[in-house]
């Protein structure tokens, strides 16, 4: 008996020794500092915003159709009718919450890049405007960072000016997707849920549109600034049936997010690629990033360079119900001189060279 004491009392000693041993380790190690912390905090908006455009509407539908053949289906059924109710409210404004653009994690998630909004110009708020928005690049981050969020401080710069982004109309069929969207500001890129907005929401609204769209994010790749703007004149139209001024902004670094492998035009992948965006509306783009472990690894997250996205003079638009052709054709010129003397004065400001040229197609 006094062995087996003996020996018991033994284990407890080095158990205790064993744990006390841990513990010094353990208060020995260094704790993170505050910037590591906050480069955490920003890789995780980051990564929680690229989920969420990647995969929350998808997850949503196939989450919503399993509870169908569940006990819960009433939930699908529920939702089902509230997206029949609800079905024109993203064509008609949205139903933006303001507590979304001052969510603190989008602050970290300016800081990441980080993402700057420059002015040159002051908005009145007696006016409408369209924004035109260059370059598409992959995913978006200056134009969604500067007119969704409020991190950039665009109300603070264009005080009564309300700003709205324009994105694919199908991304508003998404359950729960659509409200994420519509809570943020986003609207679809359609002539009706436009018009709403510059005729019947009052004035002082901007409404973002990424001109160059999904057919300009096939050449998206660092070094090279190419447009495709040279037959986009719906925007203008728009302008001048509703009197909205037309507002370029260039994002300098945009393309620089991402590594795309670019087709040449001809070739059998990039006519795949242009019947995908013809039949989706968007194009699938084979691009790469920085992985969540390490800035070395591969994976899907976009890579730390900064954007800065500088918004130009407004083009005073005058207001005309049935504009001709040659009218049309006018003022998308008078648009892409503005957009291209914004570019000329800023690009040394910010990244790139005296040599470096706008490419319009």
């Amino acid at each position: 008996m006094k062995t087996i004491i003996a020996a018991c009392s033994q284990n407890l000693s080095g158990s205790r020794a064993s744990v006390q041993t841990a513990l010094r380790t353990l208060l020995a190690a260094p704790w993170p500092s505050q910037r590591d912390v906050r480069s955490w905090l920003q890789l995780l908006s980051v990564l929680q915003w690229v989920l969420s455009f990647l995969l929350l509407g998808t997850v949503s539908l196939l989450l919503l159709i399993y509870l169908v053949f569940t006990s819960f289906w009433p939930i699908s059924a529920l939702y089902l009718a509230w997206i029949i109710f609800d079905w024109d409210t993203p064509e008609k404004g949205g139903r933006r919450l303001p507590c979304l653009r001052r969510w603190p994690v989008w602050k970290h998630f300016r800081d990441y890049f980080p993402v700057k909004l420059v002015k040159t110009h002051d908005l009145s708020p007696s006016h409408n405007y369209i924004i035109g928005s260059h370059p598409h690049g992959i995913l978006c981050v200056g134009a969604f960072c500067n007119f969704i969020t409020g991190s950039t401080g665009f109300g603070e710069m264009f005080p009564g000016i309300r700003p709205f982004l324009t994105t694919l109309a199908g991304n508003f069929r998404l359950p729960v997707f659509r409200e994420y969207l519509m809570s943020g500001g986003l609207c679809p890129v359609t002539r009706r849920a436009i018009g709403y907005l510059l005729s019947k929401n009052g004035t002082g609204n901007a409404v973002a549109i990424v001109i160059g769209g999904a057919a300009e994010s096939l050449s998206c790749c660092p070094g090279v600034t190419t447009l495709i703007l040279k037959n986009r004149k719906g925007f203008v139209r728009m302008a001048l049936q509703h009197g909205a001024y037309l507002v370029p902004s260039f994002s300098f670094g945009e393309n620089d997010l991402f590594r795309q492998v670019v087709f040449e035009e001809g070739s059998w992948m990039r006519s795949i690629q242009q019947r995908f965006q013809k039949m989706m509306g968007f194009a699938p783009c084979v691009f790469y990033g920085r992985g969540l472990t390490s800035v070395q690894s591969r994976g899907f997250l976009p890579y730390a360079r900064p954007i800065t996205t500088v918004v130009g003079e407004p083009l005073a638009v005058p207001k005309i119900e049935e504009p001709s052709c040659e009218t049309v054709d006018m003022y998308h010129e008078m648009y892409v001189r503005s957009l291209l003397k914004l570019f000329n004065e800023n690009k040394t400001k910010y990244g790139l060279s005296e040599t470096d040229e706008l490419h319009i197609l």
